[in-house]
């Protein structure tokens, strides 16, 4: 399965595999907001910076749905 890093954008780790696996994981995280312009051209170290999460965090957590 492919992995997403820090540099992916949400869009794209959405369709990496288990897109409701990913979604859940980033509403857990307080990234609502997924389907807003924003979120297609934004990457997840930045949503991660504007949520105050860890991105590396992030990033381990979404690569374990997608396992």
């Amino acid at each position: 399965m492919k992995k997403v890093t820090k540099e992916s954008k949400i869009i794209d780790a959405l369709q990496f595999g288990n897109q409701e696996a990913v979604a859940e994981v980033l509403y857990s995280y307080g990234m609502h907001c997924l389907g807003c312009a924003l979120s297609r051209g934004e990457t997840l170290e930045e949503a991660a910076a504007v949520h105050g999460v860890d991105p590396e965090e992030l990033v381990d957590a979404i690569n374990e749905v997608l396992e």
